[in-house]
């Protein structure tokens, strides 16, 4: 049976083919509209899945956005698109593609420019709409066209240093921007810090609202009311709260409007319609509930941010087959649990994500020894470099990516000081459902040119736990990379070894050719190595690199003496990766040896169904590299080929 057959078949929303159909509804149409949107948001995230969290709470905000201004003239720029699959059902891009999300050949779980021209504006990682829209905000006020600029935030968005950062340069950039500020209280996990807590006291704070109601509604009611209170919120701002106290955003000199109900059309409407019409920036504070319309998503609110495939009437995520290894996040998690328990000097650190990385299992077990800092990844390496000047051995559990964001202080607080801080780096390699924005393909070259970083990669869960002890014992900062999913099924032993740093394992003697892999790529190694030896007769051995920095050196140019070609295989891109190691220090010992690269290109991956597709997309197949490696070998030895044939 076709899977789109079985999926719901709306009635307002199938005809939805862009903005000017939402403006076509009448009002008393748009219940019934939120109604459909959600039902088709459960259906495919149920199969696919995806953000389903915090779509369900943005459907009413979304539809108002597109009723109010004029997509794509008008641009709206979403953080960090999470909320951003309602956006897509409005613009043409519902049906068979929408059903398809995730999926290859189907919609992206995040917004791109490329993929329509109401997506102005792309972003993977949090916090970066508001600095966006004001770029082009003021872009659009220096080329003197009237486009309004909409930059929906989430709360969480302002727990990061780059959305305060833009917030400050507000209204000396440009007069006229729109920010919604979508308070749901979560982020992935529960909202945590000073901003969190602040939002929740205006939100709650009768006096504060009512006051200002009733003051702006005197204002006014005289003639020239609107003028009145214009002045009002100058004289307030300027008189440091003598009259009514200030929101922070006004003490930032955005006009507050809110909090709204984001499940109200009316009341929508109408804010988002005086927003449109004010001459000054603007902040909306709108109010939504995550997860609304799914009962499940509701209570457990962490979980259902970003799903598993999961039953639409249960919410029950679908079950692993019996026997699937765990996760290696949770290997991880568990294993740092036992560690801190064992030295009160290990602390956990993550910027919001306890459960995907794995630390919600020190969080239960140790939470004395467990912090999350919301998302603010540069604060989370910043600040475990000064616990480490006091003796601790600080782990930053944060996604390969993600560590992007915190590059600076990777360099310039922890590795220039030599500071003995451990990065436990999932989502190493595809994500394959998110795609670009959350491929961890470049970790590799970013941090193989950092002095005193120790890199390395395990090849299954009980390596794992062996390079986090190892870690945990070194002079200096240590960066384990590992992929997002299931484990080998390897059993993990009662006590970690600890591993002689920069050494790699032979694990298969050969003399023909000889394959250097690399984490993940270790079992895909091994299997080339055996069909090799099997079809072609060739002599193939199989060294786990486990050190990408230092390198195995004394090893490496001990088979490039000997044996004619060496393949390293990595899940990372070509340039700057393993590969690339390997060729410099053969270079460096002036050694003319034969090496065939196995890693991904020097492009962006798209998103995917899964890891062999998109493998199978860019000549990575298991077929690909054999053919590949066994045509680099034939034409280093014509003459065996002939004597073959």
């Amino acid at each position: 049976m076709n899977d789109s057959a079985s999926l719901p078949s709306p009635r307002l929303l199938a005809a939805i083919r862009g903005p000017a159909d939402v403006k076509a509804l009448a009002p008393e149409q748009l219940p019934q509209l939120a109604q459909e949107i959600r039902e088709e948001l459960v259906a495919v995230t149920a199969k696919n899945g995806g953000h389903i969290g915090p779509n369900l709470g943005v459907v009413e905000l979304t539809v108002a956005l597109h009723r109010v201004f004029d997509s794509p003239e008008d641009q709206f720029v979403f953080d960090v698109a999470h909320q951003g699959y309602v956006h897509k059902l409005l613009t043409g891009r519902g049906g068979d593609f929408f059903r398809k999300l995730r999926q290859s050949g189907g919609a992206s779980g995040f917004l791109y420019r490329s993929e329509s021209a109401h997506d102005p504006f792309g972003a993977g990682h949090a916090g970066t709409a508001l600095s966006a829209a004001l770029g082009m905000a003021t872009a659009r006020d220096l080329n003197g066209t009237d486009e309004h600029v909409v930059a929906v935030c989430g709360d969480a968005a302002f727990t990061c240093g780059v959305t305060l950062e833009a917030l400050n340069n507000v209204v000396s950039s440009t007069k006229r921007l729109i920010v919604i500020l979508n308070d749901n209280e979560w982020s992935i996990a529960k909202n945590v810090g000073a901003i969190s807590s602040y939002l929740n006291r205006i939100s709650t704070s009768r006096t504060y609202n009512k006051l200002h109601h009733d003051v702006e509604a005197f204002f006014k009611s005289f003639p020239a009311g609107v003028e009145m209170n214009r002045v009002y919120t100058k004289w307030k701002r300027e008189t440091k709260d003598f009259f009514v106290e200030s929101s922070l955003f006004e003490k930032f000199g955005l006009r507050y409007l809110g909090p709204v109900d984001g499940h109200d059309f009316d009341a929508l409407r109408k804010n988002l319609e005086f927003a449109k019409h004010c001459d000054v920036p603007v902040l909306v504070h709108v109010l939504t509930k995550k997860g609304k319309g799914l009962e499940a998503a509701i209570a457990h609110p962490e979980k259902f941010h970003g799903a598993s495939p999961f039953d639409p009437e249960t919410g029950e995520s679908k079950k692993a087959a019996p026997g699937t290894p765990p996760n290696l996040q949770d290997v991880f998690g568990q294993a740092l649990t036992r560690f801190a328990r064992a030295n009160p000097k290990i602390i956990g650190i993550t910027g919001a994500m306890p459960s995907g990385t794995g630390l919600s299992h020190l969080a239960a077990g140790v939470p004395k020894q467990f912090f999350d800092v919301g998302i603010a990844e540069e604060h989370a390496v910043l600040f475990a470099a000064g616990l480490a000047t006091k003796g601790f051995r600080p782990v930053c559990a944060i996604y390969s990516t993600f560590l992007q964001r915190a590059y600076d202080q990777v360099i310039h607080d922890v590795a220039l000081q030599n500071l003995p801080v451990t990065f436990c780096m999932d989502r190493a390699g595809l994500s394959p459902n998110d795609g670009p924005t959350h491929h961890g393909l470049f970790d590799l070259a970013y941090l193989r040119c950092v002095p005193n970083a120790t890199v390395m990669q395990p090849k299954d869960e009980d390596e794992l736990v062996d390079m986090l002890h190892t870690s945990l014992q070194l002079p200096g900062p240590g960066f384990i990379r590992y992929p997002r999913g299931a484990g080998t099924g390897v059993p993990i032993k009662e006590q970690p070894a600890t591993l002689a740093v920069g050494h790699a394992e032979v694990l298969r003697e050969g003399s023909n050719i000889m394959i250097w892999a690399l984490g993940a790529m270790v079992q895909d190694a091994l299997k080339l190595a055996e069909r090799l030896s099997t079809e072609e007769h060739l002599s193939v051995g199989v060294v786990n690199a486990r050190f990408v920095k230092p390198l195995d050196r004394a090893l490496l140019l001990s088979h490039a003496a000997c044996i004619p070609l060496l393949v390293t295989m990595e899940d990372h891109v070509l340039a700057g990766g393993f590969g690339s190691a390997v060729i410099e220090a053969l270079q460096d010992a002036e050694c003319p040896a034969a090496v065939e690269r196995v890693g991904w290109p020097d492009k962006f991956v798209e998103h995917g169904s899964n890891v062999e597709t998109l493998r199978a997309a860019y000549g990575l197949s298991p077929d690909d590299i054999h053919r590949r490696v066994l045509a680099r070998w034939r034409n280093l030895h014509p003459q065996q080929v002939s004597a073959d044939v």
